[in-house]
Formats: C-alpha cells, structure tokens, sequence
C-alpha cells in the first residue's frame, strides 16, 4: 500500500500546486520521483513528528494542501497534542497518513504496533477516520480526503497487500463497499485484514454458510444507512479488526446499536487489551491472536450456532 500511495501522491503533485509532502525521516527514495517532479513541496521533517504536524497545521491554514506520512504510532501516539490543538481545533484540512498500521511491523516490537490510533482519533471532533482495505480504496479515499476541508486520519497497511476491490469500483469516504455476497452471517472489516476474512468465508461455504464480507473503509463517517439495512436482512455480524478491542470499529458499531432497535448478534474480533510481546511477522501474530482465516473460520462455526 506504502507504493500505491506514493504513487498516487506523486500523482496528485503533479496536478495540484497546493499539494505538500511532509515526512518524518522515512521513505526517502519512496518518494523520489515526487521530489524530482515537485522538489520544494517536499519536507523531510526529521524525527521531530511533533513539530512536522504543527507545520502541516501552518501550511493548511496558508492554503496549502498538505499530506503528512510517518509510520502509524509517530502519527498519532507521539503527535496527539498538535493533532489535537494544532489541525483539529483549527478545522486544517491536513491529511494525516499513518503507514504500516496494525501489526503491520509485527517484528519490531509494541513500540511500532498501532492498536490504539483509531480510539485516539475517532474522538477527535471534525476528523475523519480512514481504514483502506487495500490500494484501490486508499487512491480513492485520498484524493476525496484531499478535497475535503476537514482533516482526515487515514490508516494504510505496508507492502504486499492484495487487491480486494473489482477493478472500477465507485469507492468513497463514508460508504461500506461489500467484496463478497451472503446472507447467513455478515464479516464488518477495516483494512487489509479484509483478506483473510475473505479467506475464511471461502472455506466455510464448502460446508454450506454464505458468509457476506464488508470493507466499511470509514470508521468516522460512519455508513448508518447501509448497516441499517444490513441489520433489517441479517442478524448475525462479526467485526474484524486489526486494532485493540477498545475503541475500534467493534466499539464503533456497537454504540451505533445501543440507539436502535435492530436485534443483532455482534462478536467482535480484534487485539485484547494488552500489550504483544511475542514477536515475529505478522502472519505469526495475527495467528498467535486469532486474527488469521482459521480463527475467523471457527468464530463463524461458533456464531452461527
């Protein structure tokens, strides 16, 4: 996804002269081709993450257009004050983009984990809240954000992520897109763990359930109106995320739920609420906490008893 972005920024570069690129020591060559094709829009800020959002905030507020990309714990955790009092309180329309999110840097350590940027941002007021299931619903969502005049805080996986949208799809900010039919049970995702939940209703229907699979994208809007539909053809949801179970999407829907009637079944999947100290790739943690295809397989069996 860090790719897709980088190209798509590029690309935005190029068609816009209000577009400004701010880094916090991190993707230098990534981003090459923008700094030869629009070099003084181009701010490698350091490891100063802190003063690079006050600076974003400026820019925006100067008329610019800026886009702010670090790894997800340096763009949320380490920077909430100037998030907070800096973009937000002064409605700055900067676009806050956190990579490598999740478990995403499994490897390094709770240090580079980021299971808590969702619940910090979501309470934000004016602040949109992104989780792109992969690089066609990150492109779109960031050239919305960047008509937007609100801020938006959009959170995209690393590299190597799958395609998970038909090419052409209509994606925008504030509308779930469903990426697999069903009716027995649905799967409510954010992000590109959207995989292996696409993964596990595949195995599953050999033994007869058809399991729909949702990208809700958007966190903050949130879609009401097609959950609203959703929970009047089916009541039987999963959330699925790949964020601590405080806060996130599971916490998001369930308040949606406390304010209506609909009778759904919800079992939410995510991060418990510690910290990881087993350490190895992502695959390994997200089996190690049951946030691969074979444990959201089993959580079906189980919800749909």
């Amino acid at each position: 996804m860090r790719n897709a972005f980088a190209r798509e920024i590029t690309r935005l570069a190029v068609e816009r002269q209000d577009v400004v690129l701010l880094t916090g020591d991190i993707g230098n060559r990534l981003f090459d081709e923008f700094k030869g094709l629009a070099p003084g829009r181009f701010l490698n800020c350091g490891v100063a993450e802190a003063n690079m959002m006050s600076v974003a905030a400026g820019l925006a507020l100067s008329g610019l257009r800026p886009v702010v990309y670090t790894i997800t714990p340096f763009t949320t955790v380490r920077v909430l004050e100037q998030l907070r009092v800096g973009v937000c309180y002064h409605e700055a329309p900067v676009v806050v983009v956190g990579t490598g999110s999740g478990l995403s840097y499994a490897e390094l350590g709770p240090t580079h984990h980021s299971l808590e940027d969702i619940a910090i941002t979501r309470c934000l007021p004016g602040l949109n809240v992104l989780a792109p299931a992969d690089s066609q619903e990150l492109v779109a969502f960031l050239r919305e954000a960047l008509e937007n005049p609100n801020p938006t805080y959009m959170r995209i996986g690393k590299k190597g992520e799958p395609a998970l949208h038909p090419e052409g799809a209509s994606l925008s900010i504030g509308s779930a897109r469903t990426l697999r039919d069903g009716e027995d049970l649905v799967i409510l995702c954010i992000g590109p763990i959207a995989a292996e939940a696409l993964r596990a209703a595949e195995t599953i229907a050999a033994d007869g359930p058809r399991v729909e699979v949702v990208s809700m994208g958007s966190v903050k809007p949130l879609d009401v109106d097609f959950l609203d539909g959703l929970a009047r053809r089916c009541g039987r949801w999963i959330t699925l995320e790949e964020h601590g179970m405080i806060g996130g999407l599971g916490s998001t829907v369930l308040e949606w739920l406390a304010g209506t009637r609909h009778a759904v079944r919800l079992t939410r999947m995510g991060v418990p609420d510690a910290f990881i100290h087993e350490i190895g790739d992502q695959a390994f943690v997200r089996s190690t906490l049951g946030l691969d295809a074979a444990s959201i397989h089993a959580a079906i069996k189980e919800a749909l008893v």
